[in-house]
């Protein structure tokens, strides 16, 4: 419309009427495109922003609460009626035909997939899961069940027995997810297949860790025996030695008069624990095994609660003071940090008490100390980061969950034990940190959080699906091990493992 008007006002010779109106067109397309970009900025200002929207509230539809979740898997329908499906665990004696049938079976899938045309080489994860007796599954989820409201048990070091349970309770929520029916299952890069031949791997759903707390000692030692013999007796176990095995080890104390003779399967850890305490040499390395998130004790700070929180403790930390093992540097931490300005430390108290006031203190401070317990790792590592608290790591030891996965530069401040024990030095250090710099990790600790929040059903980008991303990464070399242990014979070299082997060593001898 202006264009017209200016045009038929104007008395400019024709020849010059060509470059105006060029003139006269760019104008009116930058204004275009300036209205266009106005119009989408005020419509994405209208909506929360990157840093809020990363980390959007809990699906109310899904359990986050191992309590919660539990009382209904037990309770619905579902729960025994996937057991019931016919499959081919074997129950009975095993002889080596068995084995052998097996072996071929699974070496014409395998054959299959690699020269197929159904790109199956590349499909996801397929997992056979153990229809083990009952008394290794779901007795031991009802012994928790119906004891966990009237117990009040503590450990030896003054931790709730059913609260070391729940932080520990991996081994349920990635057997509930792998038996739930497949339509409400959310993961695809995993599935569960009902014949031993068509699987990559086998997992064990026995709960070491409830038995452990909520049995009699010499009860738990004689149910160790008994899931021993019954896993290493089936055929699949005895044709790979237990290298495509799963076995749910996450509480230190648990499973240990026997799991020596389960070294080769693929354990699934709280830490390594290098210092011997826990596990002895050969038994776990990175190459085998796989380092899992305790459940966190705390609840998550969603995106309105960080946005909410006022963070003006510099650094905090609750829990116990004086710890075994590699946790004395916390006895000396806190001689060091004690009565310096913001700074809190406090000890731990048991109970909803000492919960609330943990949550309290981690959603009020900036950072929030997490140095080494009896083991190199404890479960206030993975409250600090639902609590939007950046870590400040002292755990040299330290092994960390889906580390091929995340990179934990981003939300965390790592420091080695000497360091921090000079006087002064860590809380010029933690000073010196720039409020870009915390803001980053921040922001990133809002992204991170959903990695470690254990669910029903198990969700994208939860723990349970990096689980089997990250085993995805190690099956190649599985295959090669199983391979390589089936073909060698007695003049070869040995078996490559990460066990140290010293002359003149003995076999571990018969099974207990």
């Amino acid at each position: 419309m202006a264009g017209r008007q200016y045009f038929s006002a104007s008395a400019a010779p024709k020849s010059h009427r060509s470059p105006l109106l060029l003139f006269i067109l760019s104008i009116f397309f930058l204004s275009f495109l300036f209205y266009i970009f106005t119009s989408s900025s005020s419509s994405s200002s209208s909506s929360p922003p990157l840093s809020t929207r990363i980390h959007a509230l809990p699906n109310p539809n899904v359990d986050y609460s191992f309590v919660s979740s539990l009382e209904k898997f037990l309770t619905s329908s579902n729960s025994k009626s996937s057991s019931a499906v016919s499959r081919d665990t074997v129950r009975g004696d095993v002889t080596e035909q068995d084995v052998k049938r097996l072996d071929d079976l699974i070496s014409q899938v395998e054959e299959n997939r690699l020269y197929g045309n159904d790109n199956s080489f590349y499909s996801p994860i397929r997992v056979y899961v153990y229809d083990m007796p009952s008394k290794f599954t779901y007795d031991l989820l009802w012994l928790f069940h119906n004891s966990y409201k009237e117990t009040s048990n503590l450990t030896s070091n003054g931790s709730p027995v059913h609260r070391l349970i729940e932080q520990h309770s991996i081994d349920y929520w990635l057997w509930a997810d792998l038996i739930a029916p497949e339509s409400e299952r959310l993961l695809k890069n995993v599935v569960r297949v009902y014949k031993q031949e068509e699987a990559d791997l086998f997992y064990i759903p026995f709960f070491t860790t409830i038995s452990f707390f909520l049995l009699e000692k010499q009860q738990c030692k004689a149910l160790y025996r008994e899931a021993l013999k019954w896993v290493t007796d089936q055929p699949a176990w005895k044709r790979s030695g237990g290298r495509d095995h799963i076995l749910p080890v996450h509480h230190p104390w648990s499973f240990k008069s026997v799991r020596k003779f389960m070294k080769n399967a693929i354990w699934l850890l709280p830490d390594m624990d290098s210092t011997g305490n826990w596990y002895k040499p050969g038994q776990v390395y990175l190459e085998k095994d796989l380092i899992l998130p305790y459940v966190p004790n705390l609840e998550l700070c969603d995106s309105k609660c960080l946005l909410d929180s006022k963070r003006t403790t510099l650094l905090f930390f609750r829990g116990r003071l004086k710890r075994n093992a590699g946790g004395k540097i916390r006895s000396k931490l806190v001689a060091e940090l004690n009565g310096a300005k913001d700074v809190i430390i406090e000890e731990g108290t048991a109970g909803e008490g000492g919960k609330a006031a943990a949550q309290i203190g981690m959603r009020t401070s900036i950072f929030c100390l997490s140095p080494a317990g009896d083991t190199p790792s404890s479960a206030r590592l993975f409250d600090a980061i639902v609590s939007g608290c950046i870590p400040v790591i002292v755990s040299d030891e330290l092994e960390l969950p889906f580390e091929g996965i995340l990179d934990y530069r981003k939300i965390a401040v790592f420091v080695s034990s000497s360091d921090a024990l000079q006087p002064g030095w860590l809380l010029s250090f933690l000073r010196s940190i720039s409020p870009t710099q915390i803001k980053e990790r921040q922001i990133n600790l809002a992204k991170y959080s959903r990695h470690f929040l254990y669910s029903h059903p198990a969700m994208p980008m939860g723990p349970e699906d990096l689980v089997w991303r990250m085993m995805a990464g190690k099956l190649m070399n599985i295959k090669l091990h199983v391979r390589r242990s089936q073909r060698v014979v007695k003049e070869s070299r040995s078996l490559c493992t990460c066990e140290c082997r010293r002359p003149n060593s003995t076999s571990p001898g018969p099974l207990p």
